[in-house]
């Protein structure tokens, strides 16, 4: 059932990616008089370059070098011109259809028209690219002020920081890692979080630089956890987990862990080890059994779900990622219909949410519609 799910997921994605493809192709054809004269250099040349991202991936999971980093980071910047040219150039089309009503304007303009849309749609493509590269490329640190009222014993506070889909592979490398621990020492906290999604999926472009060994975090109070994301899974969790323990850093699998102060550290398995593994984690309600609720509880759930499940269960914070909120504009507007909160804040009853929109990214190194964000997040215990 697993496989043949895989199979038409993939069909029908493949399906759409192709369409998306063959409608840009066709619209750079009809716009620019030179191709139509060189119709099969032009042909390669598109397909080659619409292909390499799909390419990339195939290769990558056979050999990872640093000819499929690039495939990956070229592909990637392909895709986002997919989303732009289709979404400006169907509206062009559309504009079109309007003006080609009889009556409101002659041949000869729907000529000038076609020129212009070409013109204008490349050139606003190409800015919204260019500006959300140098917005991926700039991370900023989001701060969050939260009361619990509740005792932590002798901790009146706790200054965490959390970091989300770092997505390390053959886009996000050493570099981002370095500035991304520089980031967290200078915050100085005393717990760090890492949300899940640490590695991009297929494990070969980490494990070839060994890049985790490029991340560092101060000494801390009460340590680092992390949790995993789906992408722990996509590139095969038998491989991705023990490489990521393997530098020290503590993965929560449906455990909990009682921080200074009797604080309570949660840390749940991603809901798609199930579709991966055919595994089912553990229940909130189990998990649950194991916490003392007139202590502070903190939940680390990668994709944010079911929201009034933890609320119900007298949770005080969760943290989550996974949703990029949409990365490239206009998915955002997407990822605010499928998530009750795709970023920042929200309280329902008692527990606090808080959604990152994460620190790397998945495809295009592009970010439109989020910023690239390590969260720090003072916690002060009101408690007596």
């Amino acid at each position: 059932m697993k496989k043949y799910q895989m199979i038409i997921f993939f069909a029908i994605a493949l399906s759409i990616y192709s369409l998306v493809n063959i409608y840009l192709f066709y619209k750079g054809y009809q716009a620019i008089p030179v191709l139509q004269n060189n119709k099969l250099v032009y042909a390669i040349s598109f397909f080659v370059l619409a292909g390499l991202f799909i390419f990339a991936k195939i290769l990558e999971s056979k050999h990872s070098s640093v000819i499929t980093d690039a495939f990956n980071i070229i592909g990637g910047f392909w895709l986002a011109f997919m989303l732009y040219g289709f979404l400006f150039f169907l509206l062009s089309d559309i504009i079109l259809l309007i003006i080609r009503i009889p009556g409101i304007v002659k041949g000869d303009s729907i000529v000038i028209f076609r020129k212009w849309s070409f013109i204008i749609i490349i050139s606003i493509s190409a800015l919204l690219i260019i500006g959300g590269f140098i917005n991926a490329i700039i991370p900023f640190t989001r701060e969050y002020n939260l009361t619990i009222n509740k005792s932590a014993g002798q901790v009146k506070t706790l200054r965490i920081v959390a970091v989300s889909d770092i997505h390390l592979g053959s886009i996000i490398r050493k570099r981002s890692l370095k500035k991304m621990s520089g980031i967290i020492k200078d915050l100085k906290p005393d717990l760090v979080l890492l949300l899940g999604d640490i590695v991009d999926g297929e494990i070969g472009p980490v494990m070839r630089g060994d890049l985790l060994q490029y991340f560092s975090y101060p000494d801390c109070t009460d340590g680092l956890y992390a949790i995993t994301g789906n992408h722990e899974f996509i590139g095969g969790a038998a491989r991705t987990i023990p490489y990521i323990e393997s530098k020290g850093i503590r993965i929560l699998k449906d455990e909990m862990v009682t921080l200074q102060g009797g604080i309570q550290l949660i840390g749940r398995i991603d809901r798609d080890s199930y579709r991966f593994y055919r595994k089912e984690r553990l229940s909130l309600g189990e998990l649950m059994k194991q916490a003392d609720t007139t202590k502070p509880v903190i939940l680390l759930d990668h994709q944010p779900f079911h929201l009034d499940e933890t609320a119900k269960y007298g949770i005080d914070l969760q943290l989550s990622g996974h949703t990029h909120n949409g990365q490239m504009w206009p998915l955002n507007y997407v990822t605010s219909m499928i998530y009750e909160l795709s970023t920042g804040y929200l309280k329902k009853r008692n527990t606090n949410f808080i959604v990152s929109s994460g620190y790397g990214l998945w495809g295009p190194r592009v970010r439109s519609a989020s910023r690239s964000e390590v969260l720090l997040i003072n916690l002060t215990f009101a408690g007596k």
